[in-house]
């Protein structure tokens, strides 16, 4: 049998799985405590018109998810405020936005491999910038979760008690949306627009079946989403599978056992 180990492409996408399973899971347990998980499927589209600015323009893809990312990211804090207690709307409104800006863009775009590499992931054919740019944005990003953790806590469960408490709710929601964007837009390429937010809800939701504290769920989402992206790539390596689908059903089919399993408890 041929070892995955003897290919530097491999080694490489398991190091980028390792720093994103890090990351994406961690950004998750706080998305699915504040009852909004559907903020990754918003901003993954708008990260595909993103991708597809920057296909049309000529400059790297990922920097183009990104900036439109950070602006979707605001622009969802804006009309949050517009209309409290109902965060679903932003979600629908960026949402519905991103898909028709790339729709509009995808007929500009010349020769459909270099979407469909987004649209499913392609995380064993990154360039080097990107490379680096995903261990970069990696660390700067679970450097600054980890500096607001105790306040993603409290607002993750109760933002008026947090608030009361003097924790600055407005700024550490909007810091949290261009972490999240940023993160998603970084993982367009490895793991795919389509395929991201259920790396983000997947390991969240397979943690929370244990019945944990926040502490130690968040410990094993990040267990999860590690145990997913590297059985997932290894897997798609030698059965000749897309990884970003393979990491995914993994997920899927992990979460499954478990609903079973523990359906009495």
């Amino acid at each position: 049998m041929i070892s995955l180990f003897q290919y530097s492409y491999m080694i490489r996408a398991m190091i980028v799985g390792l720093c994103l399973s890090i990351i994406i899971p961690s950004i998750g347990i706080v998305v699915v405590n504040k009852r909004v998980s559907m903020i990754g499927d918003a901003l993954s589209h708008v990260s595909l018109a993103g991708v597809m600015l920057g296909l049309i323009l000529g400059i790297n893809p990922i920097l183009g998810a990104i900036g439109i990312c950070l602006f979707a990211s605001l622009g969802m804090e804006f009309i949050n405020k517009r209309f409290p207690g109902y965060e679903e709307v932003s979600t629908a409104i960026i949402m519905s936005g991103g898909i028709g800006v790339a729709s509009i863009l995808s007929g500009f775009v010349k020769g459909s491999a270099n979407i469909e590499s987004f649209l499913f992931g392609s995380i064993v054919a990154i360039t080097d910038f990107e490379w680096l740019m995903i261990l970069i944005v990696s660390f700067l990003v679970f450097l600054f979760l980890s500096f607001l953790y105790k306040d993603l806590l409290y607002i993750s469960f109760d933002s008026i008690s947090a608030d009361l408490s003097g924790v600055k709710v407005d700024q550490v929601n909007r810091l949290f949306m261009i972490l999240t964007a940023i993160t998603i837009a970084i993982s367009a390429r490895t793991v795919g627009v389509l395929i991201i937010s259920s790396l983000m809800v997947l390991p969240v939701s397979c943690a929370l079946r244990f019945g944990l504290g926040y502490f130690q769920t968040t410990l094993l989402s990040v267990g999860f989403g590690f145990l997913f992206t590297e059985l997932g790539l290894v897997i798609a390596f030698y059965l000749g599978l897309k990884p970003g689908g393979t990491i995914v059903l993994l997920g899927v089919f992990t979460l499954v056992i478990l609903l079973l399993f523990k359906k009495n408890q």
